[in-house]
């Protein structure tokens, strides 16, 4: 099906990707596992090394940042649909109680915390959110893991922001007293 052209790339419209194991439609709800939740605001085909391929265009909900991500491999990526609301207060309910047990040794921690996050599991998420608060208010952080923390934070608020119609500012105030115990 083809749609409207802009600067190279074809927007199609009123498009469904069967893929695999996958299903996603233009306003579907889901996560990236290293960039965050967002919605899947168009599919578009572009040509990438003399091929054409197709890409959902995923608008984050944090940031107005926009990610292309392949139409097929989005299982490969991690992609998968946002958390019901139901089981974001689940989660919300749990996270005070994670617990957390990191290394010394901050390059295994550090690439630890990376497997953690590229998992896709808001609750590995969460998990790095507290150990990494916990380690800065009792060492402080490296200039890595203090991105880390933040692009933590952001996938896990941004994934709860969506899956509980809440404001940004509302989740950040839970994240924050829930994981600072």
């Amino acid at each position: 099906m083809r749609g409207q052209r802009e600067k190279g790339i074809i927007f199609l419209e009123k498009y469904t990707y069967f893929g695999g194991e996958t299903l996603y439609q233009i306003g579907d709800k889901v996560v990236h596992p290293m960039h965050g939740a967002g919605v899947i605001d168009s599919v578009v085909q572009r040509k990438v090394s003399g091929q054409v391929q197709e890409f959902y265009l995923l608008k984050l909900s944090v940031g107005n940042m926009v990610v292309m991500v392949p139409t097929d491999n989005t299982g490969e990526i991690g992609m998968r649909p946002v958390v019901s609301g139901a089981k974001a207060e689940e989660l919300m309910s749990e996270m005070e109680d994670i617990e957390v047990d990191m290394t010394q040794n901050w390059n295994r921690r550090y690439r630890e915390n990376m497997v953690r996050l590229k998992s896709g599991d808001l609750l590995e998420v969460a998990r790095v959110v507290k150990g990494l608060l916990r380690r800065d208010s009792q060492r402080g952080l490296s200039n890595g893991e203090r991105k880390m923390l933040h692009t933590a934070k952001q996938i896990l608020i941004s994934e709860l922001v969506l899956a509980q119609s809440l404001p940004y500012e509302t989740v950040e105030s839970s994240i924050n007293s829930l994981l600072s115990h």
